[in-house]
């Protein structure tokens, strides 16, 4: 199985990713970001930078990305853009509101994309947040960062002689997550209801549970193949098996929490039991350690 197990180092800046992106990104150094291509058909490109990884679909009818990453960050991706074509961005696909993903909106804007994303992006973006995990505040988003497009249940996308199914996942991640099918290409991007390899961040309180997130995770297993190549929103490329042994360990902690839960535990007390030693052997070298992974679970369940 393909593992995000380029462990400390990679996991490091998922951290500071995910924690930036629930707060500001002002106070981070992106100077040294190095913005990756990997070719995935002949109009379909994944971007591995800081934040979530991104989807680019470059073609004669022109350009779209899949998220966008920091602000700050922009003009290098733009700059890995115009190296796969010239032709303008014309959309740009949020799979949730966090800013390691919606950070450029409105860059990319500017460039004339028409963000687009669920309804529940867009009043995410609008409002202000508070995150007691990492003691995060979230001002609203500048107005040019809003989606402009937004749908309830999907939509799709034909364009570059691809059909990109777009479909919403309630409760997962958060309340506006969405995955990208590309039915011809037989490639997914499952944006953050996918981790490779590490402990998911699960925004309770942007409506998230772990509940929402197996169901998610069964919805893309549904339609994905043996050979279907998955674009997680962190980690390296994946495959359907990384992706089963994925929602093995989401059904395991849910499972283990809901019983302890009902006992009367405290996700502390959990922990200290000693009740996940067994995962996080494999899960554990991410941004989350366990005690904070389980206390998002816990809290997605109340």
């Amino acid at each position: 199985m393909q593992f995000f197990n380029k462990t400390r180092r990679q996991a490091m800046g998922v951290a500071l990713a995910v924690m930036a992106s629930l707060g500001t990104a002002q106070a981070r150094d992106f100077s040294k970001v190095e913005i990756k291509t990997v070719k995935l058909t002949d109009t379909l490109y994944v971007l591995f930078g800081s934040g979530g990884n991104i989807g680019v679909s470059a073609g004669p009818d022109g350009v779209y990305l899949i998220d966008d990453q920091f602000a700050p960050l922009s003009k290098k991706i733009l700059a890995a853009v115009r190296k796969l074509s010239d032709k303008p961005i014309r959309f740009v696909v949020n799979t949730h509101w966090h800013r390691d993903h919606t950070g450029g909106n409105e860059n990319m804007g500017k460039e004339g994309a028409t963000i687009v994303a669920h309804e529940n992006v867009r009043k995410r973006m609008t409002a202000k947040h508070f995150n007691p995990i990492f003691d995060r505040k979230t001002p609203p988003a500048p107005s040019g960062a809003w989606p402009q497009l937004t749908y309830k249940d999907g939509i799709t996308l034909h364009l570059n002689g691809e059909h990109a199914r777009i479909v919403h996942a309630p409760a997962a991640h958060t309340d506006g997550d969405s995955f990208v099918h590309f039915t011809d290409a037989n490639v997914i991007h499952a944006g953050d209801l996918f981790f490779n390899g590490i402990y998911p961040f699960i925004d309770a309180w942007s409506g998230g549970s772990i509940a929402g997130l197996i169901v998610a995770v069964d919805k893309i297993l549904a339609i994905a193949k043996d050979d279907t190549r998955i674009i997680p929103g962190h980690g390296p490329m994946a495959t359907r098996a990384d992706l089963i042994a994925y929602r093995k360990m989401l059904e395991t902690v849910r499972g283990r929490v809901a019983k302890a839960k009902k006992d009367g535990k405290s996700a502390t007390d959990m922990v200290s039991a000693g009740m996940f030693k067994d995962i996080e052997k494999t899960w554990g070298e991410g941004f989350l350690n366990t005690q904070k992974f389980i206390t998002v679970v816990y809290e997605g369940m109340r």
